[in-house]
């Protein structure tokens, strides 16, 4: 939403990224990154305790497996053939079949989705064909031989995974059939009919998660059998929310339906008093998701001994979805120019961006935190990770561990931006993942803090978490991981200083309610909005919320910080501001208020200027000045009206502006601040389904889009997508004049049965945040069945597309 390239890029925006001119193996290497490491591995830089000690169990690639080009192979995840025998069917070493060795002759791993184990194992929704399991859960298998089964026979199952498979490492699994094994492993025969044998395997609850290679050796008096490798027979086995004995398990059946199997959902974004929302196809399910997910463990160089602890998984995870250090899922940009990838208003699901990285191995353009957010949810819950998106408005960004917002004014009450680097975001988007903490003293367990987004580093990488929400409420800062960030981030105090004539600065004012003011997520079983601020803090101002306060700040690097505290207020102060329509006029109006019982004095000074919604301001374009005279127990009010044509050179991406309030009580002393921001509400797209949606039959949807600006959108692109319904598309729509109406007319191809959610979002240089969602419900094919190939699109390219129709206001 600006004519060009701004200076005030915020935070992020010097970052060194650039998609490639011309196809290259390798991305650029990072010789500053590598040599300030040290060369360390990220376990024993961010996770000692999991770190791979003699470095033999490294996927494919190993740890420094950064080169774009790298791709998993059609075997999957670290895939190798199970041990030097592959391909041998006699142990001896003969290769002969001899007459009376039991042979498998086939294996039927009832992978179908309509089979008993996916249903079984909530893995039916996948788009696979591969047996997709949840650990801790038994699973059913049949064995074909070539001969009858006999009691003196015996079988064995194998599971392997990674390059070098170990037993003790839970990277080679061997279970005797009916016989215990070790972990939880063991497998029962539960039918011996002629030639076929039906087993029941259970799986342990601690089992490694990842792609597994599946063989069977037989062993009888004419010799031992090896199955050999087939692609066909490989076993992908997840977290297991579902289990008891599983550390994720989750003790509510509409919680997992919610945050493990619900493919889309709600994200929220504003402010606290202007709260917008977004439809977000997470899409776990989609196919080829699943592999993406596990090559971004690949990528990261995680041991597959460590794949099993949730808590290391997603700490991976958190790293890895953003790019920096390690070439990971989207490049993060807060510039407000995005010519060189996709403006991260215009993402409406997480499948195009994980897709992309998998085929290509490079880094998306570009992200922001609810891309960040919304693509790790969707990496967790594919995983098995009951885990939510959440939105905590007026987020603080605490850049010198002080655990306080400090904003720094002259002896005019002028902002010295010079030392003003912590930032207060409008808002910022992060997850809850659900798990016990074993790793932490008890009481800590259940919903823990993961951020993906680069704000700060820990433990020398960008990523955040996991954190117990439960240290953050109680100011519990030193208990791992990150939890002194987020604590500032939900319940920090805003101190403002004043500079005194010695040159040393003084506190003038606290606002205390001014950080974490409302944090929220998608309700379960419905598109409500569910306020989730009782979870991370103490109710504001009680006893406990002040106690947790005073004990996190006490850890900070200004533990002395409310020491020298000066409280005489009588005068207070709050903003309004109207709600306002991008393209039109506005005012925003301050309103004093005299509590005391003496006449009071104000000398007011209004700033208003644009800001991104990290909180990096651009320059004040319009201020005001006026003094106030209040009787005892009076009010009033002082507004300022701003014109589109006033704001409109000015806007940046999100449209937010900032209003900076500072007075002075010419009787007492007293100072007043107040920083509000609000935002410019966008159109939402009309999106209409044109007829019923059938599994495997065309269906049309109508798409209504108004311009509320009185200029020109150029280079209009739509995105397109639903899980189940469209696979991501992007089409070129081109110009779409001032105040004018647009008709488009898309065809897809529903794939699943089932209520779906269709979503769409415009983006132009003039205008983005503009979006639109619309459910779908899918009957069942005529004959039943479905298929998964494209479902209806590519994601790839773009596609022009002319208008069905237009017209004016």
């Amino acid at each position: 939403m600006t004519d060009g390239p701004r200076s005030d890029v915020g935070r992020w925006g010097g970052n060194p990224w650039q998609p490639p001119t011309t196809p290259s193996p390798e991305p650029e290497p990072e010789p500053d990154r590598a040599s300030r490491r040290g060369g360390r591995s990220f376990w024993a830089r961010c996770c000692a305790c999991c770190s791979c000690r003699n470095g033999t169990e490294e996927p494919y690639g190993g740890r420094g497996s950064r080169s774009g080009s790298r791709r998993p192979d059609s075997r999957g995840s670290g895939s190798r053939r199970p041990g030097s025998r592959t391909g041998d069917v006699n142990a001896a070493g003969d290769g002969t079949i001899r007459e009376g060795m039991l042979v498998v002759t086939g294996v039927d791993l009832l992978s179908a989705r309509s089979d008993q184990n996916r249903r079984e194992h909530h893995t039916d929704e996948f788009e696979y064909d591969e047996l997709i399991i949840r650990r801790g859960q038994p699973f059913h298998v049949v064995l074909h031989f070539s001969r009858p089964y006999e009691s003196s026979d015996h079988v064995t199952l194998e599971l392997l995974i990674g390059n070098n498979p170990e037993v003790g490492k839970g990277t080679h699994v061997i279970i005797p059939v009916g016989k215990g094994s070790s972990g939880g492993w063991k497998a029962q025969v539960t039918k011996a009919s002629g030639q076929n044998l039906n087993l029941r395997v259970h799986t342990s609850p601690n089992a490694i998660i990842g792609k597994f290679q599946f063989t069977i050796r037989t062993r009888c008096e004419a010799g031992e059998f090896q199955l050999p490798f087939d692609p066909s027979n490989e076993i992908y086995i997840l977290f297991n929310p579902w289990c008891p004995e599983d550390i994720v398990y989750v003790d509510h059946e509409d919680w997992r339906q919610e945050y493990v199997l619900n493919e889309s959902g709600r994200i929220y974004y504003g402010t606290e008093a202007q709260i917008g929302e977004r439809t977000w196809n997470y899409g776990q399910f989609d196919h080829g998701v699943l592999d993406a997910c596990l090559y971004i463990l690949d990528r990261r160089g995680m041991p597959y001994g460590g794949r099993g602890d949730p808590v290391s998984v997603s700490r991976v995870i958190s790293a890895m979805v953003n790019s920096l250090d390690d070439n990971g899922v989207l490049i993060g940009n807060w510039s407000g120019d995005y010519s060189r990838g996709t403006n991260p208003s215009a993402w409406v699901g997480s499948v195009e961006i994980l897709l992309s990285y998998l085929r290509t191995g490079y880094s998306v353009p570009y992200g922001q935190c609810w891309v960040f957010a919304g693509v790790t949810t969707t990496v967790l819950r594919c995983l098995g990770l009951a885990t939510r998106t959440v939105t905590n408005f007026n987020s603080a960004h605490d850049t010198d561990t002080s655990l306080t917002m400090d904003i720094y004014f002259d002896e005019n009450m002028k902002p010295l931006e010079h030392l003003n680097h912590d930032s207060v975001w409008n808002f910022h988007v992060w997850n809850d993942c659900w798990m016990k903490r074993p790793d932490l003293p008890s009481g800590f367990d259940g919903w823990q803090v993961v951020d993906a987004t680069p704000q700060e580093t820990s433990s020398g990488i960008f990523c955040c978490g996991p954190c117990s929400v439960e240290s953050i409420k109680n100011g519990l800062v030193y208990m791992k991981y990150d939890t002194p960030f987020i604590f500032a981030e939900v319940n920090s105090d805003k101190v403002y200083w004043q500079r005194q004539d010695d040159g040393s600065f003084k506190i003038v004012y606290v606002e205390e309610k001014a950080i974490g003011t409302l944090i929220v997520t998608k309700a379960i079983g419905s598109n409500m909005r569910d306020d989730v601020t009782h979870v991370y803090k103490h109710p504001e101002g009680s006893e406990a919320e002040r106690r947790a306060v005073e004990t996190a700040a006490a850890h900070g690097s200004k533990p002395n910080v409310y020491s020298s505290r000066d409280s005489a207020e009588d005068v207070a102060m709050q903003v309004e501001a109207q709600d306002a329509v991008m393209g039109q006029d506005l005012a925003v109006s301050v309103v004093l208020s005299n509590r005391g019982g003496s006449p009071r004095t104000v000398k007011l000074h209004l700033y208003l200027s644009v800001t991104f919604y990290t909180g990096v301001t651009g320059p004040v374009f319009k201020e005001s000045k006026k003094e106030v005279v209040l009787a005892p127990g009076a009010s009033d009010r002082v507004s300022m009206p701003v014109a589109y044509k006033e704001y409109r050179p000015h806007l940046v991406d999100q449209g937010s502006m900032l209003l900076n309030v500072s007075g002075h009580v010419k009787e007492s002393g007293q100072v007043l601040a107040k920083q509000h921001t609000f935002r410019l509400r966008t159109p939402d797209l009309s999106l209409t389904l044109l007829g019923a949606a059938v599994v495997g039959q065309e269906c049309e949807v109508q798409i209504v889009f108004r311009n509320p600006l009185p200029v020109t959108l150029t280079n209009v692109v739509f995105r397109l997508e639903g899980s189940g319904l469209q696979r991501p598309k992007i089409l070129n729509v081109g110009d779409i004049g001032g105040n004018e109406t647009v008709t488009l007319h898309q065809k897809f191809v529903p794939v699943r049965p089932g209520p779906r959610q269709l979503i769409a979002s415009l983006d132009s240089p003039q205008l983005s945040q503009v979006h639109g969602v619309i459910q779908v419900d899918v009957a069942p094919a005529p004959r039943g069945g479905g298929v998964f190939e494209d479902a209806g699109g590519d994601s790839h390219s773009g596609e022009t597309i002319p208008m069905a129709s237009r017209g004016g206001a």
